[in-house]
């Protein structure tokens, strides 16, 4: 891909970064974008990491821009921290007091977040080729999907941004649902505990995650949402370049 701005989404993306958009909760890119000038495109080959910011480490060493990522690593990220990386066809954004784990052997085969917050986008898989994202609490069976997760021992909250999955409790695994979202539309709770309904999966509000920062992840990998933002920039299938 050129490395100059030539297409209109990405020239209304790189505007929205730079005017201070791009901002939710711990993490902020627009600054970066402002000082670094980045610009958000396809990562060259041998890169894993558009952006650090603070104490980010994988397999406990700290890591750079030049750190790779492969399956097998652990990727942490420290109070107030954040990464926002690559590995294959598949972007990540890491938010702070983080702890995932990348597992598999050409391709990824399982995310399992042990704590904190984590947005992905992932590339189309095969059957042959599935993917779990695992917690605490929960299995999400993932297709070529967007997906924004938060973990800890009590709960996990699992926004289904675009995409199919298919979402086990792992407390029982005979409540299983399967989601098919086209912009947010199902975002669950995945308790420890039954709620006083006697469910271990319940519905749950959009929060702590964007369209726009789905859009710069996406970017990474050279694809597109299915969505538009601010005005239906673009439409569709989500698409490779």
């Amino acid at each position: 891909m050129s490395d100059e701005i030539d297409d209109p989404r990405r020239d209304f993306l790189v505007k929205l970064l730079t005017a201070g958009a791009f901002a939710t909760g711990a993490l902020s890119l627009s600054a970066t974008v402002q000082s670094m000038g980045k610009i958000p495109k396809v990562l060259p080959s041998g890169k894993s990491f558009f952006d650090i910011s603070g104490d980010v480490k994988v397999n406990n060493v700290t890591a750079t821009l030049d750190t790779f990522v492969k399956n097998s690593d652990v990727v942490t990220t420290g109070s107030g921290a954040h990464a926002v990386f690559v590995v294959g066809s598949d972007a990540f954004m890491l938010r702070s007091n983080s702890s995932m784990e990348i597992q598999g052997s050409e391709i990824i085969s399982t995310i399992r977040l042990f704590s904190g917050k984590l947005l992905s986008v992932f590339g189309h898989r095969e059957n042959k080729n599935k993917l779990h994202m695992r917690s605490a609490t929960a299995t999400i069976g993932i297709r070529g999907t967007g997906v924004y997760m938060e973990a800890d021992q009590e709960q996990t909250y699992l926004c289904t941004c675009y995409g199919i999955t298919d979402v086990q409790s792992s407390v029982d695994k005979n409540q299983i649902e399967r989601i098919v979202s086209e912009h947010h539309d199902k975002p669950k709770y995945l308790l420890a505990k039954p709620s006083r309904k006697g469910k271990l999966i319940e519905p749950a509000p959009m929060i702590n995650h964007t369209d726009l920062e789905l859009a710069l992840i996406e970017e990474l990998v050279g694809r597109e949402p299915p969505f538009g933002i601010e005005g239906n920039l673009y439409k569709g299938p989500r698409r490779d370049y």
